[in-house]
């Protein structure tokens, strides 16, 4: 993270959060002082350096606040007089979303398992299993020869076969358990045992009025700051409960010459600095999936073969009143 500051009339401090930054250069791209420099983001990506995405030339940025609207990704933050100037009514800001309707969500968890920000909270509670079966299981110690066969096969994990620690090591000494709470009586033991040492009823069935019906609570939220709406987590929802609004419309081309050829896995520099994971070598050749593709653009400059070009028709950035801005921004969708 770096910061710049000014005191004056008015208190400017410029701010950039690393954690949030892609390397996408889109702040490099609109500085009118040539203040800000994007880093060496594949080695970066790839472990290899501990550095800053971005740096910047104290010396001669302005604070005008450019970096800071045009970043979709809140990794630039511009404040004057500590008010954050995307909160502040002449500036431009982003009409994004990644917003989850909470009355529909099934707490199924996948949009947690494929975020690649890891920027989705997920907790869910579920009611306990005492509570959905109903049973007895009995273990006679006197016929038990503790084989551990019941044990093994329990599909539920429920059996435990441990040394009493009365007796030391010795095996002939050994202590059965079965955890009720995870106890289906499913009855796999009682047939697997040997020795008929296990004794179980399932009375799920014939109390199955008094049972209770299983509901499944939880909470799924999206941490805005940490999203880079790469719309995985809309993409595979079951229940369409996610909308994600993503800042650019376009395309990402790779436009390959005679002198100039995506070397695949033998590179896959644009794959490693992809924030949505949106990039796959295939057959040899880097693809890229638009459906999680942001048009960010850190795939571009990372190209060593300058293959890949990038096409933005739009963007969600709204309310720029200046004109000398307006020319400035819209740099990005050259």
């Amino acid at each position: 993270m770096f910061t710049v500051k000014r005191e004056g009339e008015e208190l400017r401090v410029l701010t950039h959060e690393n954690d949030n930054c892609v390397g996408c250069g889109i702040c490099v791209k609109v500085c009118p002082t040539e203040s800000l420099r994007l880093g060496p983001i594949v080695p970066i990506a790839r472990g290899l350096i501990d550095m800053e995405k971005v740096s910047v030339n104290s010396n001669s940025c302005v604070l005008c606040g450019l970096c800071s609207v045009s970043c979709p990704f809140d990794a630039m933050f511009l404040t004057i007089d500590d008010e954050n100037i995307k909160d502040l009514v002449n500036y431009p800001n982003w009409e994004l979303a990644s917003i989850v309707n909470q009355e529909n969500c099934i707490y199924c968890g996948r949009c947690f398992d494929v975020c690649p920000q890891d920027s989705i909270l997920f907790e869910r509670q579920l009611p306990s299993r005492e509570d959905l079966v109903k049973g007895i299981i009995e273990i006679d110690d006197e016929k038990c020869i503790y084989c551990k066969i019941c044990a093994e096969l329990c599909p539920a994990g429920a059996i435990s076969l441990e040394c009493n620690p009365e007796y030391g090591n010795d095996v002939l000494n050994n202590v059965i358990t079965v955890d009720e709470s995870k106890c289906v009586y499913c009855g796999v033991c009682k047939r697997a045992c040997p020795e008929t040492a296990i004794k179980t009823v399932c009375s799920t069935c014939m109390y199955s009025d008094e049972l209770i019906t299983p509901k499944i609570t939880g909470e799924t939220s999206i941490i805005e700051n940490d999203c880079v709406y790469c719309s995985w987590c809309a993409e595979i929802c079951p229940q369409d409960t996610i909308t994600i609004i993503k800042p650019f419309t376009g395309l990402i081309e790779l436009i390959e010459t005679e002198d100039a050829k995506c070397k695949g896995e033998s590179c896959h520099a644009c794959r490693d600095v992809c924030p949505c994971n949106a990039i796959e070598i295939i057959d040899n050749i880097s693809v890229t999936d638009p459906t999680f593709c942001n048009l960010c653009g850190a795939c571009v400059p990372a190209c060593p073969q300058h293959i890949r070009h990038i096409d933005r028709t739009s963007m969600k950035l709204i309310n720029i009143n200046s004109e000398s801005w307006n020319e400035i921004l819209n740099k990005l969708l050259d």
